[in-house]
């Protein structure tokens, strides 16, 4: 089922349909991803400029300056996540009402997350994937427990975040949120694919349309697989609304 969905998820990543929302999703991730560039260059600018390394040698604070530029690769790699969710919060209804024409057109479209709703669901987890990825930078110099911390963090929390907000347009949060516990191994899974994809350059800019797209079809396979007239087989969870 994953593998199906993700493949008409990266097909309609790129068709038509989508194109116009994909140069709007590309437009603001570069733009917040320049914002956070700039915002930690100055930071080491101020940092560089009242505390020199060497007033003997300024030519070290220069290759310092450099360096510290070199790492600000990385730092945005885990800054991405948390940019990632944002921008799926804002594009979320427009990708997920073309996937659930184009490819559900006999089902029941879903229902618009108020926006208040969507953004500050999209801020309140963006700025958990934030502080999550902050933490898993700190052990960036710690071989083999970096690498563990990002993929696992990241998996939980964009598989959580990318679900829970494909769900929210069929069911309430608490109803959504029961489901993706429900499935907890396919929604891991799923957020498994989607952390890969963060570490892979350019790519990973496509993520939050991709995601809202994966995960919509994630949870009409999910949705499929239970009784007809149920939303679930399982009955302690809720029934749809």
């Amino acid at each position: 089922m994953l593998i199906k969905a993700a493949a008409a998820a990266m097909r309609q990543v790129f068709s038509p349909a989508l194109r116009g929302i994909l140069f709007k999703s590309l437009a603001l991730t570069i733009g917040l991803l320049v914002v956070a560039w700039f915002g930690l260059t100055r930071l080491i600018q101020a940092f560089q400029a009242s505390h020199h390394i060497s007033a003997d040698y300024p030519f070290l604070d220069t290759l310092a300056f450099f360096l510290a530029g070199a790492g600000l690769f990385v730092a945005l790699a885990y800054i991405m996540p948390a940019v990632s969710i944002l921008v799926a919060g804002f594009f979320l209804d427009d990708v997920a009402e073309v996937v659930e024409h184009s490819d559900f057109p006999g089902d029941t479209p879903g229902r618009a997350l108020p926006w208040g709703q969507a953004l500050g669901s999209a801020f309140r987890f963006a700025g958990l994937a934030l502080i999550v990825n902050l933490v898993a930078l700190i052990l960036v110099f710690v071989p083999g427990v970096n690498l563990f911390a990002f993929f696992g963090a990241n998996a939980y929390l964009l598989g959580r975040e990318y679900f829970e907000l494909a769900a929210g347009r069929f069911r309430s949060l608490p109803e959504a949120r029961a489901m993706r516990e429900h499935h907890g191994f396919t929604v891991i899974a799923a957020g498994c694919l989607l952390a890969g994809l963060m570490i892979v350059p350019i790519v990973n800019l496509v993520t939050p349309l991709f995601g809202v797209a994966l995960m919509v079809h994630l949870h009409k396979g999910l949705e499929r697989r239970a009784l007809p007239g149920r939303a679930e087989t399982n009955p302690r969870l809720p029934n749809r609304r």
